[in-house]
């Protein structure tokens, strides 16, 4: 008995590592969070490249092109070491990713850019030109601010390409975009109420419009359905009351026909 609790654990230990050596994404992952299966999608180039998938692919081009410079500065300039950290991790995950991004554009023929675009070049120059806190203010704000615009386009071209190739980058870039979403926010210093506010709630994008679900919607002619309702439910009333009436009656009458009074002994008895 004394020596099985020892194999158990040595056998438990084993399946550990095995874990961790095999799948260190989903060993590091929080209890209940699915991971997703990034194998179980197919990188064939299959399928329709879109307008909309070209500029996908270069606006993830471009999100490395500047954030992988950012990154080397906080590691640089910030005295904070969380900041600097944060810059680190990002650089680093960049690099993975636009070699992601390089390898889709090769195999779909998607020209990229080769340097910032205007505004990404002015935000870098804001932190070459900042020190300190002010440096981690403006590296955190810039960096947290682009991650949430790009974020709704990963969605978008997720769920609609039709390229496997690009399907599975948006998804891999939608890793990462999380990721470092987290990272930036993780530093305390983000700026939440300068963040753009989500637009208005609009019409549901099927066939069908939240109109023709309302139960009191118009049926014809601008009629509420419930007043048409409440019409026959009455007509039907008024038609049964006047069948019973004239039923009754008619039974009443031909009972008083039939009936006659009684004779002979019966009379003054």
């Amino acid at each position: 008995m004394t020596l099985r609790w020892p194999r158990r654990l040595s056998g438990a230990a084993l399946v550990a590592v095995a874990l961790l050596l095999f799948d260190p994404q989903g060993a590091r992952a929080e209890p209940g969070v699915p991971d997703p299966p990034n194998g179980l999608i197919t990188d064939r180039g299959k399928g329709e490249v879109s307008d909309a998938d070209r500029d996908f692919a270069v606006k993830v081009r471009l999100a490395g092109l500047w954030e992988i410079p950012a990154g080397k500065m906080a590691q640089e300039k910030s005295d904070d070491p969380r900041i600097q950290s944060i810059g680190r991790d990002i650089a680093a995950q960049h690099v993975a990713l636009d070699q992601l991004v390089r390898d889709a554009a090769k195999k779909l023929d998607v020209s990229l850019p080769n340097k910032p675009n205007a505004d990404q070049q002015g935000w870098l120059d804001e932190m070459r030109d900042a020190e300190g806190e002010e440096f981690d203010r403006v590296y955190i704000d810039r960096l947290r601010a682009a991650h949430g615009k790009i974020f709704p386009a990963i969605a978008t071209i997720r769920a609609s390409t039709r390229n496997d190739t690009m399907r599975k980058l948006a998804q891999r870039t939608n890793q990462f975009v999380m990721t470092h979403m987290t990272l930036l926010e993780s530093s305390g210093i983000v700026d939440f109420a300068a963040l753009p506010t989500a637009p208005p709630p609009g019409a549901p994008t099927g066939s069908t419009s939240t109109a023709q679900l309302k139960p009191t919607s118009s049926s014809a002619g601008g009629t509420p359905v419930l007043a048409l309702v409440m019409v026959a439910l009455a007509s039907a009333a008024v038609t049964v009351f006047i069948c019973r009436h004239f039923l009754l009656g008619s039974r009443t009458q031909g009972s008083r026909r039939s009936y006659r009074r009684p004779q002979g002994r019966y009379l003054g008895s």
